[in-house]
């Protein structure tokens, strides 16, 4: 009869996750991650599987996590749509500030290091660029129809711009850009949207 598990498998991805974030997938060792999960080798593969498999399994959560989130931000009534566009774009330039560590976006880490070798990786980081690029356009849609950007623009087109630009913050900010440069993208990221002719 096999034995219960006697770890809590949250605490363990977390901080697997965090290693991967961390070093990235070829800088972590099964070593590592066993240290910083606390578990022993044998434990890891007889639960997760082998490095390849736990980086997938870390890399889905985050995933399914930053979407989940990002729709609890932006879905909505029409006469808050605006707000939470601007709060959104506003918290993803804050949010990459105060990422004191440049540790960037799993999604983007995890995507650019794999997805030309793992189709895994790389199929669950396109369907998660479609649902985020999905859950922007349907906001601007709903800024189109409360009057606050302008009708005849194309909400896919500005979702994917959008998307583009809060992919770029995150990356120049990687790059060490100061918290007003990531502010002043963000504001004018909001600035160029199409209005509605006075």
């Amino acid at each position: 009869m096999a034995r219960p598990r006697k770890f809590d498998e949250r605490e363990v991805l977390d901080a697997a996750r965090n290693q991967f974030w961390q070093a990235g997938y070829a800088g972590t060792r099964m070593d590592e991650i066993a240290e910083v999960t606390g578990l022993g080798k044998g434990s890891l593969y007889g639960a997760f599987g082998g490095k390849q498999e736990l980086f997938r399994r870390v890399f889905d959560d985050y995933c399914t996590a930053i979407v989940d989130t990002t729709g609890r931000g932006l879905r909505g009534s029409d006469e808050d749509a605006y707000a939470r566009l601007v709060t959104h774009v506003n918290a993803v330039a804050a949010a990459t500030a105060a990422d004191v560590a440049h540790r960037g976006c799993l999604l983007a880490k995890g995507a650019a290091e794999l997805a030309e070798h793992d189709d895994v990786v790389a199929g669950r980081a396109r369907e998660t660029v479609e649902a985020l690029q999905q859950l922007l356009a349907d906001d601007v849609a709903a800024c189109q129809r409360n009057g606050d950007l302008a009708a005849d623009a194309d909400p896919v087109k500005l979702a994917a711009l959008l998307l583009a630009v809060l992919r770029g913050i995150e990356a120049v900010g990687k790059a060490g850009a100061s918290e007003e440069t990531l502010r002043d993208i963000a504001e004018t990221a909001i600035a160029v949207l199409p209005r509605p002719a006075a």
